[in-house]
């Protein structure tokens, strides 16, 4: 183990950085050093010629450590995390039943607090970004961004334009109320270093076609994302059928909506036209492997999405905020789903999953010029992961080991934007574990008022009813071979 200390890396900077390796898009790299300035990589290359160039600087030595970019989460809902526990067993289109109540039971404390809640379990994954789908707590999404912003993490926060009632039709806001709302929404976050603005719709049903055209034609404009859920589940597919002969993702191209702007979350029930039409529409795929094994119909085919040059990110959907067991799961999803039937051994190689977890998921969520990779001109967003653990010490393939047994333990140092925001998981700069203590108090009141309707019990009721079951099947057992035994008789 090494002997790294906070102090070498808790400042300002600039930071003269000496790794073992580095993980550049094409690999890991020895004899690799960084330079971090101002919030970004002012440099990146041979050891020797960076230390030359920037002389001035004392190098900061990191023996025993990987310097990599930090994970993108493209898909979470940063409000939800009070709800997180109540997903397990529950059939699809969970959010009717828990996240809409749920959320509606948010005040502005425990809409903050259930934020940042999210943002400490996502840095201490590995998560330099989250990508936020809107929420409908009714308080002002500002309060998402500050939570975010103080944890320390960039967030992709998007604003819910829904317009439309369970028929289609308008109801509630105009489409003409929902474009102002984006535009002032897209206005309001422009140049803050940590929030990015995105629009949100929550399916497609959700709003009417002006309101999808129009959210789309803002965002396009204003170089941002649209993030909708599409064909997650097989009832919302049925649905779009019923109503317009088609389903989610061709009635959004149907309308002119799909595009490089939208990102499209779970996209889990993907016939080969829409694969076609996501390919030649450079329209983006978050793709949740967790959250379709835990309340979803099917596992989208992200190594078709590969192949096929569809832009696409790794997400959460707020299930757990560990990101390399998101990247873990991003492949035994597809070795399970798709790989054992058709012989493929290798369900992306390793470097697929990493590469979909950072660049491309940087890219799928519109920060691809930003962030997303350890190279020149980009925010400094990075990991320092510790590889003399018993884990990763013996590596003959670094890229797929980080992905079948990098955990968050493993990670030291979470930077966002230059700065040191988590060490050894915890953060800098504030309490967490006082933020878990509020959590936990506000999280129990806020459920207790929401009207949540859950289909499946708890594990010890589950146990205690199949067990109940067991005894009673026994008890018919023992009846029916005594009925026989006095019958004989």
């Amino acid at each position: 183990m090494n002997q790294l200390t906070r102090d070498l890396l808790d400042g300002p900077g600039p930071f003269l950085l000496v790794p073992d390796a580095v993980l550049l898009p094409e690999g890991p790299a020895e004899g690799t050093a960084v330079v971090v300035r101002d919030g970004s990589f002012l440099a990146v290359g041979d050891t020797a010629r960076i230390r030359r160039a920037h002389a001035h600087l004392d190098p900061v030595r990191l023996p025993g450590h990987l310097l990599m970019p930090g994970f993108v989460d493209a898909h979470h809902h940063l409000a939800q995390t009070f709800g997180s526990a109540l997903a397990y067993g529950e059939p699809s289109e969970i959010f009717r039943r828990v996240w809409v109540p749920l959320e509606g039971s948010l005040d502005e404390e425990s809409a903050y607090t259930a934020a940042k809640l999210a943002a400490l379990e996502a840095l201490r994954g590995g998560f330099t970004t989250v990508t936020d789908a809107g929420n409908r707590t009714g308080v002002d999404v500002d309060v998402v961004a500050s939570a975010a912003r103080d944890a320390g993490i960039r967030c992709v926060l998007g604003l819910i334009c829904d317009d439309a009632g369970p028929d289609g039709s308008g109801s509630g806001d105009s489409p003409s109320g929902a474009a102002e709302r984006a535009e002032k929404h897209l206005a309001r976050y422009d140049g803050d270093p940590l929030v990015h603005a995105s629009l949100a719709v929550s399916v497609p049903e959700a709003a009417t076609t002006a309101t999808l055209r129009r959210t789309a034609r803002l965002a396009a404009e204003a170089g941002a994302t649209v993030q909708i859920h599409v064909n997650e589940h097989l009832a919302g597919v049925e649905r779009s059928l019923v109503r317009h002969g088609l389903r989610p993702l061709e009635h959004l191209y149907e309308i002119g909506a799909l595009g490089p702007h939208l990102l499209a979350a779970h996209a889990t029930l993907l016939t080969p036209r829409e694969l076609t039409l996501l390919a030649d529409t450079g329209t983006a795929v978050s793709y949740n492997p967790v959250a379709s094994a835990w309340k979803g119909n099917a596992v989208a085919p992200a190594t078709t999405l590969a192949e096929r040059g569809i832009r696409f990110g790794l997400g959460t959907d707020g299930t757990r905020g560990d990101g390399f067991r998101l990247t873990e799961a991003a492949e035994f999803a597809q070795r399970i789903a798709y790989g054992l039937a058709t012989g493929d051994s290798s369900c992306g190689a390793g470097w697929t999953w990493l590469e979909h977890a950072t660049r491309g998921g940087a890219d799928a969520v519109g920060l691809g010029a930003r962030t997303g990779a350890v190279a020149e001109g980009l925010a400094a967003d990075f990991l320092l992961v510790d590889v003399t653990t018993p884990e990763l010490a013996l590596s003959w393939d670094l890229p797929w080991e980080l992905v079948r047994r990098g955990n968050r333990d493993q990670i030291d140092a979470v930077f966002v934007a230059g700065r040191l925001r988590m060490w050894r998981g915890l953060p800098i700069g504030w309490d967490g574990s006082a933020l878990v203590r509020r959590a936990v108090g506000l999280a129990r009141a806020a459920v207790e008022r929401a009207p949540i309707t859950r289909a499946h019990p708890t594990s010890a009721a589950a146990r205690a009813r199949s067990t109940a079951r067991g005894a009673g099947q026994g008890a018919l057992q023992s009846s029916a071979q005594g009925s026989g035994r006095g019958a004989a008789r």
